[in-house]
């Protein structure tokens, strides 16, 4: 495993560059020394920005901000249409809304991705579990009400949000779904919501997403005759757009539960089967919900997470599809499995978050920032050979050059043989 997965991050997420250096008479300058450093990696690190806002304490606020623009490049922004129309017509698009828990504005959390170079996305345009309930029951009407939402939101947001999941947990079966939203029973659910997404998201990537469950234990994965494969495989033959793969992996268990529910999800060759297994559609695969539980604070259990999650980042990171990766719940204690009768701000029995309820780091959070921010990261100090020409090797992504009177930017694409060059002027 361990050589697959170094083998990995070098072929899947390193590459070559050849960076050339001249003059405005496009003649090469050698001897010229510069720096190349790594602003921004490929990989999609994020989390869920459901709590920016939200704290009672404005340095509460400040520091969720400080943490979470430290760390990640990419967030996942709510748009439960349950939170974001909880009565017809009214939406709560705007900063200046009605507070809902866990459900800031659209503007704020845009507002705030914009000004820190976090990349939005959206969660999610169809959800059956999160209706609003002044949604008709009847199928027809339903759609129709849905098909309105998907050309606001398009109008508003598909210039500024580049990815929508388009459906999430379609595969649960549970009754609450069916009960609230009986187009959830419908054959045609999925390729009807791709459809119509596709209409008002022409240049969007468009996302599907499952929970864990249907995904990677035993009594779920069955290759391409899975569930999820299947249901996937019958929409892209049915000839809907699906730009991407979600796959949550929360690991929802009592500490009691670990190691027997567990089993599964932590075997390196399960992970990397299944990876290998979906990656034959040759659509990208983001992990975009995870939660590792420390389940207290002992130094012990803490560690564990750490490890774990390093464990699962590296094969993530290692793997040709994967894109991305999204941990669920930045602090502990504002998210799922929080203390009974103090909800909104409990401290979390469950320890899922990478920071703890009175906001110092974890050592799952220096671990993903130590891989994320040093160890898989690139900076060089370069100097040209005799035709004006230096090569750079390093993980993919955006790069500034800085040199002796002249600065510039480029972007290293994975598995190609990358080629820039920089005219320097005299001055």
């Amino acid at each position: 495993m361990e050589t697959r997965i170094r083998q990995g991050i070098e072929a899947n997420r390193k590459a070559w560059c050849r960076i050339r250096i001249e003059d405005e008479e496009h003649r090469p300058l050698p001897g010229v020394k510069f720096r190349a450093v790594q602003a921004r990696s490929d990989f999609k690190c994020g989390a869920n920005l459901f709590m920016l806002g939200e704290f009672k304490e404005p340095e509460r606020n400040a520091e969720y901000e400080s943490r979470f623009a430290e760390l990640f490049n990419f967030a996942t922004l709510p748009f439960y249409w349950r939170d974001v129309e909880p009565e017809q017509g009214k939406t709560r698009y705007e900063k200046s809304s009605p507070p809902v828990y866990r459900r800031p504005p659209i503007e704020l959390c845009l507002e705030f991705c914009e000004s820190h170079g976090i990349e939005p996305k959206a969660h999610c345009l169809n959800y059956a579990g999160f209706s609003p309930e002044w949604l008709p029951r009847e199928t027809e009407a339903a759609k129709r009400f849905l098909y309105n939402r998907f050309r606001e939101l398009a109008e508003r947001y598909s210039g500024r949000i580049p990815e929508w999941e388009v459906t999430n947990e379609t595969l649960g079966g549970w009754n609450c779904f069916y009960e609230r939203f009986p187009f959830y029973r419908e054959p045609d659910y999925v390729e009807w919501s791709f459809r119509a997404a596709e209409r008002f998201f022409p240049v969007n990537r468009l996302f599907i997403n499952e929970m864990q469950e249907r995904i990677w234990d035993a009594l779920s994965f069955y290759g391409d005759r899975s569930a999820y494969f299947m249901q996937i495989e019958r929409a892209l033959r049915a000839g809907v757009r699906i730009d991407g793969i979600g796959m949550q992996f929360h690991m929802f268990h009592r500490r009691e539960q670990e190691v027997e529910k567990t089993i599964d999800y932590y075997d390196p060759e399960r992970i990397y089967d299944v990876l290998d297994c979906y990656a034959a559609f040759g659509k990208p695969i983001q992990i975009t919900e995870s939660t590792i539980p420390a389940y207290s604070y002992d130094a012990a259990d803490e560690d564990v997470q750490a490890e774990i999650i390093r464990n699962l980042y590296r094969i993530w990171f290692s793997h040709p599809a994967v894109e991305g990766a999204v941990y669920w719940n930045l602090v502990d204690g504002y998210a799922a499995w929080t203390v009974p009768g103090d909800m909104a701000h409990g401290e979390n029995y469950y320890h899922g978050g990478l920071i703890r309820y009175d906001f110092t780091p974890k050592p799952a959070w220096h671990i993903l920032h130590d891989l994320f921010r040093k160890e898989w990261r690139t900076s060089a100090e370069l100097e040209t050979d005799e035709n004006g020409e230096a090569s750079l090797y390093g993980f993919t992504g955006e790069y500034e050059l800085s040199g002796n009177g002249f600065q510039s930017h480029f972007r290293m694409i994975p598995r190609r043989n990358n080629t820039v060059t920089m005219t320097v002027g005299k001055n």
